[in-house]
C-alpha cells in the first residue's frame, strides 16, 4: 500500500526538501504540496490524499484552523503537525482540531516517515518529550474569553481598544485581564501576554 502524502509548508526550499525526501521511501508518495494555510482544503479535495503534513504558521490560515476545516470538509485524511514551534498549548490545540499527529522539524526524515505509516494505520504519533511536558503542564488555566482578551492585549493597545475590538465593556476587559495576570502568575499584563505566547495558549 502506497501511503498519499499532500505538504502544507510556506518555505519553498523545506517543502521542496521534504517532499524530496520522501519520495525516496518505497511506501509513501508525496501527491501535492501547497505553501498556504488556505489552500489546503481545495488541494486534498482534488487530490485526496491519506494524510496531510501541516506547518502551523502559514499566509492565508495557519496550520491550525487549516486542521480544523480539513476535518469537517475531508475527514478521510488525516493530519499531521510538523513544526518549529514545541509548544505545549499548540500540541493540545493541534490534538483538539483534531490532528493525529505532532512532530517537530527537527526530527529526521526517518521518524517522520514512520510517523506517516504510524498516522496512516490509525495512531496517534506525538513528539516524546512534547508529550511528556504536556502532561506534566496541563492545559491552559485561561477561560476562553481571558484568551481572547489576552490574545488583544498583544498589539499593546489601550482598555478602550481591546473593549471595543472585543464588544466588551472596559470593565470586563479589566476583569479579564486582571484573571489572566493572576493565573499565569505575572505581573503585568505584557508579561502575562509573554509567558501565554511562550506556552502556545494564544492561537
Amino acid at each position: 500500500m502506497t501511503i498519499r502524502v499532500l505538504l502544507a509548508e510556506d518555505q519553498t526550499m523545506f517543502r521542496g526538501a521534504m517532499a524530496t525526501l520522501l519520495g525516496l521511501e518505497p511506501d509513501i508518495e508525496v501527491v501535492a504540496d501547497v505553501g498556504r494555510g488556505d489552500e489546503v482544503v481545495s488541494a486534498c479535495e482534488a487530490f485526496r490524499p491519506d494524510l496531510a503534513l501541516l506547518d502551523i504558521e502559514m499566509p492565508g490560515i495557519d496550520g491550525l484552523e487549516a486542521a480544523r476545516r480539513l476535518a469537517k470538509a475531508v475527514p478521510g485524511t488525516r493530519v499531521v503537525i510538523v513544526t518549529t514551534f514545541g509548544r505545549t498549548g499548540y500540541l493540545h490545540a493541534a490534538m483538539a482540531a483534531g490532528a493525529a499527529g505532532f512532530l517537530l522539524k527537527d526530527a529526521p526524515v526517518t521518524e517522520l516517515a514512520d510517523a506517516i505509516r504510524k498516522v496512516a494505520a490509525g495512531q496517534r504519533v506525538i513528539d516524546p518529550s512534547l508529550a511528556i511536558a504536556a502532561l506534566s503542564e496541563g492545559a491552559s488555566p485561561l477561560t476562553p474569553r481571558e484568551t481572547d482578551v489576552l490574545a488583544a492585549a498583544r498589539g499593546h493597545g489601550t482598555i478602550a481598544d481591546i473593549a471595543r475590538q472585543l464588544y466588551l465593556s472596559p470593565g470586563t476587559v479589566r476583569n479579564h485581564l486582571s484573571a489572566a495576570i493572576q493565573k499565569l502568575g505575572a505581573r503585568t499584563r505584557t508579561e502575562a501576554v509573554e509567558i501565554a505566547e511562550q506556552k502556545g495558549w494564544l492561537v
